[in-house]
């Protein structure tokens, strides 16, 4: 019995059968753009001078728990690839190789100077800056046979320079892509520093004499086109569902034009007001530290927040305490002792502090402080709004109540402006907590990003003899049907 490595009828074969020099694939969540990235360098295994890249921004990211690594690990081997840890990279049985790569910081695409790379992949390209972007594809050119092309995959990302990269494709008045434009070839030439498009190459080449024009196009895929993932994975479209309105829109609905605004993220009217919490449950305060006091130069400065959260057997948080000054260094030493010793052993103490040398020197002093209480310091783990995401999920589905005091309005007024208020210390506070409560279900995001979702497309059944049945690319090379493996 054989099985069958191709793409899904649809998008992902669409994107697999572009001719376009640059191919942007995805703009939502669960499309299997990780799997067609990966099989789009398996069209060369047979070409011994083959050389390929694939980057993601981050080698966590790379090899990230059911990402680009794992997913290559459940498909290359099929035709008989050998990888080499060491170095990222699969080997094929002719001696073609793709590697898999970080462009982490800016000055990382200098590294790549002189390279002559015939097939680039970007696996989320709104992770990357245009720089890494336009400078990677001066060194898209080969030597192999294989005609230089790029292959990129995204998520929607309205402040990356992939949004207007593809605005053509997207409709300005909804933000979602425009399907009757979706794996339309459009070109291009840059002109004075600026992006000149048109239908055809050769109308660049008449108005702009000598121009060489290159070919783009945007192919969109969402949760609906994998169906093989869908059935592996049902219950995925709930985890969709449960995320924030922001993030929803962009994952679920592929959303280029949605943006944070106060009122996203919390309403108040999510929020029960009770009397009391329940004795019996798990209980942290998390400290958000500030050490300034109002001053002329600065009369309104960050606050030093500590938030108690406690979750029930049931799963239901309450906010119990908000404990919200502006001090001096000493002034919040004596806060948090004062703190800590009301709250009592049974609650938990987790500091957040600076990641650098000089963090970790306070934080190991107010731990000292703080003997016989169970202390935890962390460094800040992502940026606010990704910290935030679980909390306002959870107030969305009407899970976190708060318990009565003078605090309340305080509390509430900075959770409906975020993220565009001036202060957001009491939503670390809150979001810091309920992530430490769940630190068992959370991996921290890589750097300030969002870890990549699975592309779940590789039936379980693939074991035994199988064969690669892949479609070919006009332009592109010469596939090779029913290749038994």
């Amino acid at each position: 019995m054989t099985e069958a490595i191709r793409p899904q009828p649809g998008p992902q074969e669409q994107f697999l059968a572009t001719p376009a020099d640059i191919a942007i694939y995805g703009g939502a969540a669960f499309g299997g753009k990780t799997f067609a990235l990966l099989l789009e360098a398996m069209r060369h295994q047979d070409n011994a001078q083959f050389g390929g890249v694939i980057f993601r921004r981050t080698t966590k990211q790379i090899m990230a728990e059911g990402g680009l690594w794992d997913t290559a690990g459940e498909i290359y081997p099929l035709i008989g690839a050998d990888p080499n840890m060491t170095r990222l990279s699969w080997s094929f049985k002719s001696g073609a190789k793709i590697t898999f790569s970080h462009l982490e910081h800016e000055s990382d695409k200098f590294n790549w100077q002189g390279s002559q790379i015939a097939f680039i992949g970007f696996d989320e390209l709104t992770h990357f800056t245009a720089g890494q972007f336009w400078y990677m594809l001066s060194r898209n050119r080969s030597m192999s046979g294989v005609r230089p092309y790029i292959r990129a995959t995204c998520n929607p990302d309205p402040d990356s320079f992939v949004a207007e990269l593809i605005a053509w494709w997207i409709d300005p008045a909804t933000g979602v892509p425009i399907p009757e434009r979706s794996g339309v070839v459009r070109w291009f030439i840059r002109y004075h520093n600026e992006l000149v498009w048109a239908d055809n190459p050769d109308e660049l080449r008449e108005r702009y004499p000598g121009s060489e024009p290159k070919s783009l196009t945007f192919i969109a895929a969402s949760y609906r086109d994998n169906k093989i993932g869908l059935e592996k994975d049902p219950g995925y479209m709930a985890n969709l569902d449960a995320l924030p309105k922001v993030e929803r829109e962009r994952l679920k609905s592929g959303n280029w034009k949605i943006k944070p605004a106060a009122g996203d993220y919390f309403q108040e009217t999510w929020f029960e007001i009770v009397e009391r919490a329940p004795e019996v449950a798990k209980r942290v305060r998390y400290w958000d530290r500030a050490a300034t006091e109002p001053n002329p130069e600065n009369p309104d400065p960050d606050w030093t927040v500590g938030v108690k959260l406690s979750k029930d057997p049931q799963g239901v948080y309450y906010v119990e305490d908000v404990r919200r000054k502006r001090h001096r260094p000493a002034g919040v030493r004596a806060l948090i002792k004062g703190t800590t010793q009301l709250d009592g052993v049974g609650c938990a103490v987790v500091l957040e502090h600076d990641p650098g040398q000089a963090g970790k020197v306070e934080a190991d002093i107010y731990i000292k402080d703080l003997s016989g209480f169970d202390v935890h310091a962390i460094p800040p783990q992502g940026d606010k709004e990704t910290r935030a995401r679980p909390a306002s999920s959870q107030a969305e589905a009407c899970n976190i109540k708060i318990v009565r005091g003078e605090w309340n309005k305080a509390f509430l007024d900075e959770l409906e402006n975020f993220p565009k208020g001036k202060h957001d210390d009491q939503v670390d506070g809150l979001s810091g907590a309920l992530n430490w409560l769940e630190s068992n279900n959370i991996q921290p995001a890589a750097g300030s990003t969002v870890e990549p979702e699975a592309d779940h497309c590789v039936p379980e059944a693939m074991r035994g003899r199988r064969r690669l049945e892949m479609l070919g690319r006009a332009g592109m090379g010469r596939m090779h049907p029913q290749r038994s493996l």
